[in-house]
């Protein structure tokens, strides 16, 4: 079953009711449920922390350790995360005891098969070059069909989206300011093919499972190289 916040806890107390083996959670929410008592994890034998740099970089550090002290002390630990940083290291060495570490490709580093391309533009040109690929594409590879685009802040992420869409490219933004049932709608429409342009932040774009997306576009640079790496795919 799975479990998260910006929705509401009926539907989710009813599925925990029922009984499952597997619990897939975000900290918050799982914190709520489990202080209303509808959620007792006395039985835990596994516990897996997923993008665990990005749990970090969004603050939930105390979330985890709060639900760590409710876990059995026996039990199996699994940290997965696409960075390999000192702060994931530190986080590693506080739960994890004797850990055997699985590289499944270099840390911090982009999938070779992600072809990168920059382009040279002022501040003001940004959104019209960005339009022109769109329409006309880079070289000879036609105009895009689709592309997720990254902002560094709401605000910016709006008006990029009401741009594009005065421009005649049908665009949709999403980040922690929309709702939770805007953002399924914004992904459900950009999955069908009905948006062309998924304008995102950082944060609301984590846990995207977009196929075959053919274009990322960094319209502004993250402020740390990792999240680089989370944007375009490892």
């Amino acid at each position: 079953g799975v479990i998260f916040g910006g929705v509401g806890k009926q539907a989710q107390i009813d599925l925990l009711r029922a009984g499952i083996d597997v619990l897939v959670a975000t900290p918050g929410r799982l914190l709520d449920l489990m202080g209303e008592g509808y959620v007792k994890l006395n039985q835990v034998s596994i516990l897996v922390l997923d993008e665990a740099d990005r749990m970090l970089d969004m603050g939930f550090i105390h979330a985890i350790r709060r639900v760590l002290e409710r876990l059995p002390r026996s039990r199996q630990n699994l940290l997965f995360s696409a960075t390999y940083t000192p702060e994931i290291r530190t986080l590693a060495s506080g739960f994890l005891r004797d850990p055997v570490a699985i590289d499944v490709a270099p840390r911090n580093r982009t999938a070779e098969r992600v072809e990168q391309i920059a382009f040279r533009a002022e501040k003001d040109d940004k959104r019209h070059l960005l339009v022109h690929l769109f329409r006309h594409g880079a070289a000879s590879e036609g105009p895009w069909t689709q592309a997720l685009v990254f902002t560094r802040t709401k605000h910016g992420a709006n008006r990029l989206a009401e741009q594009l869409n005065g421009a005649g490219i049908a665009a949709a933004a999403i980040h922690g300011n929309k709702s939770q049932s805007a953002r399924v709608k914004a992904l459900a429409d950009f999955k069908s093919g009905a948006i062309t342009a998924l304008v995102a932040t950082e944060v609301a774009s984590r846990g995207l499972d977009i196929r075959e997306l053919p274009q990322v576009v960094n319209y502004e640079l993250p402020n740390v190289p990792e999240d680089y790496v989370h944007r375009i795919g490892r």
